[in-house]
């Protein structure tokens, strides 16, 4: 496979609808929103949601293309409990040097060659190494074009957790669910050549990128997101056709123009020929 060969920006716009796309626990789970009101989904959502659907690809004989590193304990493939263990089972407990690994843990795991990885573990610990690995993906938060309204529902189950006091319902049996009634929400990302030449990003490897974040919300649904309540309305990808990039992602960025019904359009830079595909 082929180094990533040039700078790639990417946008992708989601819209949102009677759902909790992103809930924050230090909150009761209510949605994520900024001091302005704005709708958020964090990067490390995101990146979640981008794991999971890399999962789910498939090659002709079934079996999986490509090895994940942090896997969720809902959805992994393989026995290991925790990140340690899957280290060690696939690096060695005995860690050589920094470079060996890093090498290893790249090849083997495809989100650690795309977004990074912070291998640390404790000093009486048998690795006793922290090796920090730079991924050349990166993803911003997701923010919603106009701040959002968040409505709360009380609800109550009709058959106790547990055992109350003299047979009354136990304390469980209330609480609260959190929605946004209508948002939409744009992610923003980039792609760095240089960091790819570190890691072994290659062009294939933006390509699956490129072709799961239009399914962010497949196979995803659950009470606080039913299906058809999440949706990816388009993706935008800027390559640049070099490594150097011909403009800063910044600039690239803000030639996107989203208004709060899903529409967009876009600016004009000389030599930069953006490509746009529609969600399903």
């Amino acid at each position: 496979m082929s180094i990533l060969s040039q700078k790639i920006d990417f946008a992708v716009i989601i819209r949102v609808k009677n759902a909790n796309p992103n809930g924050d626990p230090l909150n009761g789970n209510r949605p994520r929103t900024d001091l302005e009101g704005h709708g958020e989904m964090t990067d490390v959502c995101l990146k979640r949601k981008i794991r999971n659907r890399i999962m789910e690809l498939k090659n002709k004989k079934e079996n999986y293309l490509y090895d994940i590193f942090v896997q969720s304990d809902d959805n992994k493939r393989d026995d290991y409990t925790s990140l340690k263990a899957r280290f060690e089972g696939v690096i060695g407990k005995k860690v050589k040097g920094s470079t060996d690994v890093i090498n290893k843990a790249c090849e083997k795991w495809f989100d650690v060659r795309t977004f990074g990885q912070l291998f640390a573990f404790d000093s009486d610990e048998s690795s006793g190494v922290s090796i920090p690995v730079r991924g050349p993906v990166s993803i911003q938060s997701a923010f919603s074009i106009m701040p959002v309204n968040v409505s709360s529902t009380q609800i109550t189950k009709s058959v106790s957790g547990n055992e109350g006091k003299n047979g009354k319902r136990s304390s469980d049996t209330m609480g609260m669910k959190h929605r946004v009634d209508y948002g939409i929400y744009v992610i923003y990302g980039s792609m760095n050549p240089q960091l790819a030449e570190r890691t072994g990003f290659s062009d294939e490897d933006a390509e699956v990128i490129k072709s799961v974040v239009l399914k962010l919300f497949e196979n995803d649904a659950s009470s606080a997101r039913p299906d058809g309540s999440m949706e990816v309305i388009a993706r935008i990808w800027w390559p640049h056709g070099c490594k150097s990039g011909k403009f800063s992602s910044a600039k690239v960025h803000r030639t996107l123009h989203v208004n709060d019904d899903g529409t967009y359009w876009l600016d004009n830079l000389d030599g930069l020929n953006p490509e746009v595909t529609l969600g399903f």
